[in-house]
Parts: C-alpha cells; structure tokens; sequence
C-alpha cells in the first residue's frame, strides 16, 4: 500500500483576560517551551469539544469558544526523532470560566498568565511561531463564527463494536 500523506489535526486557545494571555510552559522534545493550551483532536469529538477538553486538561480552566481566530498550517521536523510533522491547527478563542483542583496533563510544568509583553519577550521559548502568530491576530480583531464548522453526526458513532 502507497504512502498517504496526512496533516496532524489541532486545536489552541487564545483565551485574554485583563490583557494577559493564559499559557502552558510545557517539556517537550526540544525543551521546556510556552504554547497556547492546545492538543490533537481526538476520535469521535469535535473541533470546539477538542479545545474545550485539551484546556481544562492543560490549564484546569473551564473554556467556552466563542469564535475562530484561524487556521494554521506548519511543518517540523525534530531534531530528537527525526520526524517530519506537517500540523493543521485550528484557534479559537472565548471565555475562560472557573479554575479546577485538578492535576495537570502528563508534560505540562504550570499554567501561566502572560502579558503580550512578556509574551514578545520569550518568543525564542515558544513552542513553535503559531504562538506570537495566533494572538496578533487575536488583537487585531480576526474572527470568524463558529457557525462556519459543521462536525456531521457520523463523527460521534462507534463503528465495528
């Protein structure tokens, strides 16, 4: 059977609030790095059940989105595996709701709340340049309606159980 090419499927949140950015510091392959909370879409969810779960299970927050910020595209290759990975990233962002006593995900050091200053300051500790990338054009006011996603309901079933 042919080789086929598939993109990993994402999702982040830029989630603002009082002008501060709500981040992961998180270990990964190239070290301990900053990223949106952000994840893979899993089987049988959504893209907004996708960011909502990978939030809570980074950040311990409750995430409602409320809009698309935009749909980003990447490759990396790591220097630890040598992998080449190409990336289909999925943004929202929305509410933040309440904070859970919950351990966080497997890999992930804190959550933290960063100002677009600080955020600037770090850009050679993010985890790739989609995250400077997403909340520019947070700020700037990119937004698109969540209406724009159709997850047809075949997506939920179990099949061959």
């Amino acid at each position: 059977m042919p080789y086929i090419w598939k993109p990993s499927v994402t999702v982040a949140a830029v989630i603002e609030r009082d002008g501060q950015f709500l981040l992961v510091e998180e270990e990964t392959s190239d070290g301990i790095r900053f990223n949106q909370p952000a994840g893979h879409l899993d089987p049988q969810e959504s893209l907004e059940q996708a960011v909502v779960r990978e939030t809570l299970e980074e950040t311990a927050h409750d995430f409602t989105p409320t809009a698309l910020v935009g749909m980003y595209m990447s490759r990396y290759l790591s220097a630890r595996t040598g992998h080449d990975v190409t990336y289909l990233s999925f943004t929202f962002c929305g509410e933040v709701g309440a904070r859970h006593d919950q351990p966080l995900d497997v890999g992930i050091i804190r959550a933290v709340w960063m100002s677009y200053d600080e955020l600037v300051a770090c850009q050679e500790k993010h985890r790739s340049p989609s995250v400077l990338q997403r909340v520019d054009d947070y700020l700037a006011g990119k937004r698109a309606p969540l209406s724009l996603l159709a997850t047809h309901p075949s997506v939920y079933e179990v099949f061959g159980e």
